[in-house]
C-alpha cells in the first residue's frame, strides 16, 4: 500500500494527534498540525486561535447553523462566508502541502481533500466513550460541562463540517484504508501499524 502522505482524522480524546506525532518521528516525516493552523491562518489572515476553532468546526451544531452564519461581502474574503473562505484556504494549504513530499497531516479533513491521490494513507482513530473522558480530563482538566458532553459537543461539530464540505459521513469506515480503536490497542501499537503500513 502507498503511503507516504498520511491523514489522521479523529474522535476528540482517542490520542489521533499523538498518534500522528508519532507516526512523523518513526517515519522521520514532517508533521502538519499546529503547522497547517498556522499555515492557514498566515494565508487567510485570522488569527491561529480562530482557525483553530473554526477550520474544523461547523459555524454551529446544526446543518440549519450554516443557513445563519454570516455571509461574504462583495469584495471581501471573495464574497465567501468566513466558515467557506476557510475551507477554500484549508484545501489550498493542505494541497500544497502534499506536493511538497511525505508528511502527516492531522484532521482538517484532510483525507478529503486528497481523496484522489494513490500516495495517500488516510486512517482514522477512534476510541470509546470512557477512554476519550478520561484522557480529555487528564490532558485538558476539567471545565464547566462534563467530559462526555465536551466530547459529543466537539465531534458533533466535526461531523457537521465534515458532511457539509464534502457530502461523506464522518468515521464511515470506507471513508478511510484504515480505523484504529485506540482504547484497545494503544497509541503506540496504532503509531506502529500505521507506520508500517506507510513503509510497505
Amino acid at each position: 500500500m502507498a503511503g507516504k502522505i498520511i491523514t489522521i482524522s479523529r474522535q476528540f480524546g482517542s490520542g489521533g494527534r499523538t498518534v500522528g506525532k508519532l507516526v512523523s518521528e518513526k517515519l522521520g516525516i514532517p508533521l502538519y498540525d499546529k503547522e497547517l493552523v498556522e499555515k492557514v491562518a498566515l494565508e487567510s489572515g485570522f488569527v491561529p486561535q480562530f482557525v483553530e476553532e473554526n477550520g474544523e468546526h461547523a459555524p454551529g451544531k446544526t446543518f440549519l447553523s450554516y443557513a445563519f452564519a454570516p455571509q461574504g461581502v462583495p469584495g471581501v474574503m471573495n464574497g465567501m462566508s468566513t466558515a467557506d473562505f476557510l475551507w477554500a484556504i484549508q484545501c489550498r494549504a493542505i494541497l500544497q502541502i502534499a506536493e511538497q513530499g511525505p508528511c502527516v497531516i492531522v484532521g482538517r479533513n484532510s483525507d478529503y481533500v486528497l481523496k484522489d491521490r494513490a500516495d495517500c494513507l488516510h486512517a482514522f482513530i477512534h476510541a470509546d466513550l470512557a477512554f476519550r473522558a478520561d484522557r480529555i480530563v487528564r490532558l485538558y482538566g476539567e471545565s464547566e460541562k462534563s467530559p462526555e458532553a465536551r466530547l459529543q459537543e466537539k465531534d458533533k461539530r466535526r461531523s457537521v463540517n465534515y458532511q457539509h464540505y464534502t457530502g461523506r459521513t464522518w468515521g464511515a469506515s470506507e471513508n478511510y484504508d484504515i480505523c484504529l480503536n485506540t482504547a484497545r490497542i494503544g497509541i503506540e501499537a496504532a503509531a506502529d501499524i500505521i507506520a508500517s503500513l506507510a513503509k510497505s
